[in-house]
C-alpha cells in the first residue's frame, strides 16, 4: 500500500490522490516534507482552480529513509543481477502516478535530491537553501521561492518542458503572482 501507517515510516505516502474521472489530461506530483505540505496543498488548488492541473498530493516523511531504501534496492539488485529487478518504495509508489515530480521542502534542495536516482519522471525539487534573511516563515519561503506560488510555478514550468502546455502559460502566472524576474538568486544574495 501506497498510503497509511506503513508509508508513514518508509518515507512516503499518497495524502490525496485526484480523481481518475478529472476533467483535464494535465497532471502533476506534488510532493511536500514537513511543514511546507500546507503550501503543497495550496499550490495544489490554485493548480486545479486557476490552471485546470490536477494535482496528486505526496506527504514525504523521509527523504533519507527513501535513500535508504533506495541504495539498499540498488545493492540487491547488483548482488541478484540474474533475478527480476526489484524496487524501492520511492519507485513503487510513483511507478503510475503521470505528470512531472515537484518536491518542496523547508530544507535545502539538496534534501528531495537524495531520492533523484529513483524519480523515473521530470523532477523539479524546491528548497531553502541559505538561512536567516526573514522575519516570518512566509517570507522565508517567498525569498528561497518556495512558497505555494513557486511550487505552482515549477509545476507548470515542469509541463511546459515537457510540450503538455505553452510557455506563455508560465510567463501569465508570474505576472499573476507578481513574482520578479530579475530577482537576485536568493542563496548568493
Amino acid at each position: 500500500r501506497r498510503s497509511g501507517h506503513s508509508g508513514i515510516l518508509r518515507g512516503m505516502y499518497q495524502l490525496k490522490k485526484v480523481d481518475g474521472k478529472a476533467k483535464t489530461k494535465l497532471r502533476v506530483q506534488l510532493l511536500g516534507s514537513g511543514t511546507i505540505l500546507r503550501e503543497v496543498e495550496a499550490a495544489a488548488e490554485i493548480l486545479q482552480q486557476d490552471f485546470n492541473v490536477a494535482a496528486d498530493i505526496w506527504s514525504v516523511t523521509s527523504f533519507t529513509e527513501l535513500r535508504r531504501d533506495g541504495l539498499k534496492t540498488d545493492r540487491e539488485n547488483l548482488l541478484h543481477a540474474g533475478k527480476a529487478a526489484k524496487t524501492c518504495w520511492v519507485q513503487e509508489c510513483l511507478a503510475k502516478a503521470s505528470g512531472p515530480v515537484i518536491a518542496a521542502t523547508d530544507h535545502m534542495k539538496l534534501q528531495g535530491d537524495l531520492i533523484r536516482p529513483w524519480i523515473s519522471q521530470r523532477y523539479v525539487v524546491l528548497g531553502t537553501d541559505g538561512f536567516g534573511r526573514s522575519d516570518s516563515r512566509q517570507q522565508l519561503r517567498r525569498f528561497f521561492e518556495v512558497d505555494r506560488h513557486f511550487i505552482v510555478l515549477a509545476a507548470l514550468k515542469a509541463l511546459a518542458d515537457e510540450g503538455q502546455i505553452e510557455a506563455r502559460q508560465v510567463v501569465a502566472a508570474m505576472k499573476k503572482f507578481g513574482i520578479d524576474t530579475d530577482k537576485p538568486y536568493p542563496p548568493l544574495h
